[in-house]
């Protein structure tokens, strides 16, 4: 049986963006598509605040995507802990995160952040007023289309510890767009002192970022192998990693990071470069867990 697409939805604008944006995954993707609400308070107030998030959301899908297959579900307590459990069970969840106004970006809430941090499947955060045209590239005189081929699709690749889990996730992302897919490896100099570990003993920036590149390609070669019909481009930039995510994800439809599950053994949280790019990139992000 096909898992879910599922989307937490609790009457918000960011949640109803979010449902929409499931929605149109769902529909990409060939699934059905889950609608979870987790109420707290009384039991006759929960049920019927519930109901009408859940029905807000309803209307917005069917506007959004007419023939999509649609479940729903009301859950009792904490809004983490049942969009966890209903993640276990999904193909990918995806939650709401208020946009920064004037600014790109996300305020990534606790609960945003509380899912991407415990779920063991991919999570997708979606900004309030995230609409079907901005997953498109611009019509020809700039104005926004759903015409149009999709943007591209990032994705972030730490060579240190590249993951197949993020790497597939990214290609078949791509592949349902049919979007071209955008690699993204980010590496710094060594400082004065000496080489770090992991890298790589060559002098010279055009040297090592020429080294960066070929090791990428060759991670990415297999993945090529597997999905033919994906364009892929490859880029090494000398920089910080999260500097040059947000760069690279601007004007793209969709941003790919992992998340090492390892890091729990410390708590749920996730490390410092998936947390930055959630928070500072404009355009949805996948966060794909790994060991």
């Amino acid at each position: 049986m096909l898992l879910p697409v599922v989307a937490g939805v609790d009457g918000s604008a960011e949640s109803l963006a979010a449902a929409a944006w499931a929605a149109r995954e769902a529909r990409r993707r060939d699934r059905r598509l889950h609608l979870v609400h987790a109420r707290e308070g009384g039991a006759a107030a929960g049920r019927h605040l519930a109901r009408g998030a859940l029905r807000r959301a309803e209307d917005t899908v069917r506007a959004e995507c007419p023939d999509v297959r649609l479940s729903d579900e009301q859950t009792d307590g904490p809004a983490v802990a049942a969009l966890v459990k209903a993640a276990d069970q999904a193909e990918l969840t995806v939650v709401g995160s208020r946009g920064l106004s004037g600014f790109t970006g996300f305020l990534v809430g606790s609960v945003a952040l509380g899912v991407v941090a415990r779920s063991t499947r991919p999570v997708v955060l979606v900004r309030a007023g995230e609409e079907a045209a901005d997953e498109h590239l611009p019509a020809d005189d700039g104005t926004a289309s759903t015409d149009t081929a999709y943007a591209d699709v990032v994705l972030a690749v730490d060579l240190t510890e590249a993951c197949d889990e993020v790497i597939e996730f990214a290609f078949e992302s791509a592949r349902i767009r049919r979007a071209r897919l955008r690699a993204v490896h980010a590496w710094q100099e060594p400082g004065a002192l000496g080489l770090g570990p992991g890298d790589i003993a060559l002098v010279g920036e055009v040297r090592r970022g020429e080294e960066w590149l070929g090791f990428l390609k060759a991670v990415l070669q297999p993945w090529r192998d597997k999905f033919p019909e994906v364009e892929v481009l490859e880029t090494v930039v000398a920089d910080k990693p999260t500097t040059a995510l947000v760069r690279a994800s601007a004007g793209a439809g969709l941003l790919v990071v992992g998340h090492r599950l390892a890091e729990r053994a410390v708590g749920p949280r996730t490390g410092p470069v998936t947390h930055a790019a959630i928070q500072h990139v404009g355009c949805p992000v996948a966060v794909v867990p790994h060991l």
